[in-house]
Parts: structure tokens; sequence; C-alpha cells
């Protein structure tokens, strides 16, 4: 099966555990693998034939700034169905989203959740 990646997907929202997180909010940053056919696009040269990945990338910074949840596990599962079920092409979606400043005392590095949800 044939695979799209868009990485580095950034966008500020406010989930988080912390009450903190849910009122100052924090960047988040997002990748995702998109497995679909792309044979047909790769013939047509067709928009039409693909997925337009300005799509994703407008949907993944939309549920970032809107949603407000407590755990990021939460904020990843909710863009990667939503992003399987807006992009009906699509047999599999993996969603990878970073914490890259995570209010931990002493931790300097970032955390982040990766899932996959298939048709």
């Amino acid at each position: 099966m044939d695979c799209i990646d868009v990485t580095g997907i950034r966008a500020y929202g406010y989930t988080g555990y912390l009450p903190e997180e849910q009122v100052l909010g924090q960047w988040f940053e997002v990748d995702v693998k998109l497995w679909l056919d792309l044979n047909s696009a790769g013939k047509t040269d067709a928009i039409a034939d693909t997925i337009d990945y300005r799509r994703v990338i407008n949907l993944v910074q939309h549920l970032i700034k809107t949603s407000k949840f407590a755990l990021i596990e939460r904020l990843v599962a909710v863009i990667a169905d939503s992003i399987l079920q807006e992009c009906d092409r699509l047999t599999q979606v993996q969603v990878t989203l970073s914490k890259p400043a995570a209010p931990i005392p002493d931790f300097g590095g970032k955390i982040s959740i990766c899932v996959t949800r298939s048709r």
C-alpha cells in the first residue's frame, strides 16, 4: 500500500492534565501517515485521485486549536478518527502527536503518542 507522510504540523492548543495547560495552552506537533492506493493518481496526475493533504493539515490544526481534553491520548485519537472519517480514500492512518514542552520538572524532552486506525 502507498503512503503519504505529512510531518511537522504545528498548532497551539489547550489540551493537558494540569489546569494551567487548559488555560495557558501550549504548542503541539503532529505527524500523519496516510495509507491509500496512489496508482491512479500516479497515472492521471489528478488531485481527485489522491488526498488533498491541505485538508488534512487544516483539520489537524483546527482540532488542536478547538479541543480541550485532559489527555493527549484523547486528542490524538480524535485526530486519527476524524482524518479517517473525512478521507474516504484512506485505508489506514497513523497519527503521532508530540508535546514538545511538557510541564514536567527537570524534563527537557518531549512526549509523543502514536495511534493507528484502519478501515
